[in-house]
């Protein structure tokens, strides 16, 4: 079998340059292009054909995704309709490496006719539409990492980190937060933890509750019904203390002829941590990652326990 790995390599040898030449060629432009954008009462329209058409819906993805309100929008399309979803209020990007697509050119007399800004990508500055464009951010590649120089492969990923530093820019600039970002995001995982309440996903049926002056036989009875890795203690519902299969596992090694002597108060640890129903699980599982432990029991203001949460509840 032939060695394609060299090739792999050399593409990103050459992907990776042009990335970090963006970094020479950056200018104040990019400042001034982010502060329109910040500025604008409407959206960040994203427009490009081909190639960069489609790095274009990703880039708009993004930017929707961490706070800026975006749409892509097709140059041909917009010929035909679409360019009544523009508003006077919206900024433009417009990209294209070579800044001489005629699809896109076509359309900036409409769009500047509108009064919107408009912000271009292109790998030429002194092109057609780097001179009829608000802002110009330069991502000119030394070379595509295609063999035959044809296929747009350095210039595409040059404008997907350009997109991709716009929307970093903008979210420092707005504060974003993990708690915003869970909004746009609430089928991921993310969005479940930090949108979702302890309550929807705490253990709440058949609890293993014993009181203090139970048994070790009952206690692991208990631990055994549950499920959970844990037997709570309580005294008409309030919590006293939490025996866990840690605690187990010390007490055997302790008191090995003894162990099933003991009563469910000589073991367990008193006053164990407890929360409200309605902290958000992702503060939960914090406060778990921090203290090292699986489990929280949820009480009352009187301590009444309400439910147990896992670390891993989200997941059932």
């Amino acid at each position: 079998m032939a060695d394609y790995k060299k090739y792999a390599k050399e593409v990103f040898a050459i992907e990776a340059k042009a990335i970090a030449d963006l970094g020479k060629q950056l200018d104040q432009s990019f400042n001034h292009a982010v502060d329109l954008v910040l500025k604008s009462k409407g959206r960040f329209v994203v427009c490009g054909v081909g190639k960069s058409g489609l790095v274009g819906a990703k880039i708009s993805a993004t930017l929707a995704s961490t706070g800026t309100p975006s749409m892509f929008m097709h140059p041909v399309e917009a010929f035909h309709g679409d360019l009544g979803m523009l508003k006077k209020e919206d900024v433009l990007l417009a990209i294209s490496y070579s800044g001489e697509t005629e699809e896109l050119l076509k359309l900036i007399p409409y769009i500047k006719a509108l009064n919107i800004k408009i912000i271009s990508i292109s790998g030429n500055p002194t092109s057609t539409l780097a001179k009829n464009c608000n802002h110009h951010l330069n991502i000119k590649v030394y070379k595509e990492a295609c063999p035959l120089e044809l296929a747009p492969t350095s210039s595409t990923t040059a404008t997907m980190a350009m997109g991709d530093a716009l929307a970093v820019a903008l979210m420092k600039a707005r504060q974003f937060k993990p708690e915003d970002f869970a909004k746009f995001h609430p089928g991921g995982s993310l969005g479940r933890k930090l949108l979702t309440t302890v309550e929807s996903c705490m253990f709440k049926k058949n609890l293993p509750i014993v009181k203090p002056s139970d048994t070790m036989q009952q206690v692991i009875n208990a631990m055994s019904s549950g499920r959970l890795g844990l037997a709570v203690v309580a005294i008409s519902e309030k919590v006293t203390g939490i025996i866990t299969d840690g605690d187990l596992r010390r007490a055997m090694d302790k008191h090995t002829a003894q162990l099933f002597s003991l009563k469910a108060k000589e073991i367990m640890t008193a006053n164990p941590r407890t929360i409200d129903k309605k902290m958000m699980m992702a503060d939960a599982e914090a406060l778990m990652n921090e203290h090292k432990i699986t489990s929280l029991l949820i009480t009352n203001k009187t301590k009444k326990l309400e439910g147990i949460v896992q670390i891993y509840s989200l997941n059932k």
